[in-house]
């Protein structure tokens, strides 16, 4: 294993891992009323119906499958003993991973071609559309070229991120994979690094409290037509007039 492996198998991991650790107990600890994903929908909702809906079911369930693949990897290797069952995992995990791409240009198309965004529009946020972007064509490439992936990532990844996480990491197996899928698992790293500092941080908050808070109230004390209307220009304190 050369210098470049080491680097991406343990160095960047654990990197990866200590900032996130570290940066989400700060940001909590001081800055905790900005653990929010900046919602935009009252400044654009419709474009973002389309983005948003397909984004979020997307990787919700490819997320789900990998962890699932991660947490209980003899369970999935049972249900891949059988060639339709694979076929479905397979083929179903591809075309949630084609939603989540769909969803991720619509939303990069709504934040960088809607002027009213512009004011809640920052830096971090074209380096998470870049790295997600990034990652989920990784994956789709990776998905059709080295077919099966919920079979062998059971019976090489999995182990391979269990030896990180016990402070033991073995690269032995994880080491002789093609470099498509060693730089699938670097961007992961690195997104997850950057959650704490950009707005991918309200994925550690689940918004419970909404079960059982009462109704909220909302006074408008300005026109609602011209608020909402995309042909109205935005400012941060209240809608311009035209």
């Amino acid at each position: 294993m050369d210098y470049l492996d080491s680097f991406i198998l343990i160095g960047l991991p654990y990197t990866a891992l200590a900032l996130f650790v570290i940066g989400t107990i700060y940001r909590y600890t001081n800055r905790k009323f900005q653990f929010s994903s900046l919602s935009s929908e009252f400044l654009e909702g419709r474009k973002l119906f389309y983005g948003s809906v397909p984004f979020h079911w997307g990787i919700l369930f490819v997320f789900c499958g990998h962890l699932t693949a991660f947490l209980i990897p003899s369970t999935v290797l049972t249900w891949n003993s059988q060639p339709a069952r694979l076929m479905t995992l397979e083929i179903s995990a591809f075309i949630f991973a084609i939603s989540m791409l769909i969803g991720l240009i619509n939303l990069v198309i709504r934040r960088y071609t809607t002027s009213r965004l512009s004011p809640v529009t920052n830096k971090m946020d074209l380096v998470i559309y870049v790295l997600l972007i990034l990652q989920t064509v990784a994956g789709l490439w990776i998905a059709y070229n080295f077919r099966w992936g919920s079979s062998w990532f059971s019976t090489l990844l999995t182990p391979y991120l269990y030896s990180i996480f016990k402070l033991q990491p073995d690269t032995a197996a994880v080491v002789l994979l093609p470099w498509s899928v060693k730089l699938h698992i670097a961007t992961a790293f690195i997104i997850i690094a950057i959650i704490p500092f950009s707005r991918l941080v309200h994925l550690l908050v689940l918004p419970l409290n909404y079960l059982w808070r009462p109704y909220q109230q909302v006074m408008w004390y300005w026109d609602k037509n011209k608020v909402r209307s995309s042909k109205t220009p935005w400012s941060l304190q209240r809608p311009k007039n035209t």
